[in-house]
This record gives C-alpha cells, structure tokens and sequence, in this order.
C-alpha cells in the first residue's frame, strides 16, 4: 500500500477531500520525522512504538565480492508494534 492509497482510504473514510488528507498525512509523516531526529520516543497506542537506537560498528559482508566491509557506528530509527498489532 502506498501514501497515495492510504490518502484515498482515509478521505473516503473522513469525508475529506484528497487534498486535505494528503495535508494531514504529510503533516502527521513531518511531525514523526522530527520528533525521531530529536531523539523522542512516539507511542501510537494500539498500534506501537517508533524510537531512534543507536546501532553499533561492525564488519559485514560485500555479497558480490565476498569482501568484509566495515560498517559505521550509526542511529536508526526502529518500530515495535503493539501486543494488539501483533495479535491481529
């Protein structure tokens, strides 16, 4: 499912036009993305968890060479979904 179908199911869904859902989606999609970048944690109950980790170092493996490569230490943003979710 794309961005462009969950705007056509919610706008069905609310009554809203497309363009006033692509608005608050884009809004709601922002708002997350800088919440991660500044390090919060975003609990959407019922349906899980958003929160930034940070990833350690580590050697991984070129598949088309076969040749170790290193890997930076770096942050990643990672969701865990709710028991509900899980559930379902």
């Amino acid at each position: 499912m794309t961005k462009a179908d969950i705007v056509d199911v919610v706008s069905q869904g609310t009554g809203l036009t497309k363009v006033e859902t692509q608005a608050v989606i884009d809004g709601f999609l922002a708002t997350v993305s800088y919440a991660l970048q500044q390090g919060e944690r975003i609990d959407l109950r019922g349906f899980g968890n958003f929160k930034v980790v940070q990833r350690k170092a580590r050697t991984a493996r070129n598949p088309g060479t076969n040749q170790p490569v290193h890997v930076p230490e770096q942050l990643a943003a990672v969701f865990k979904p709710s028991k509900d979710l899980k559930d379902f």
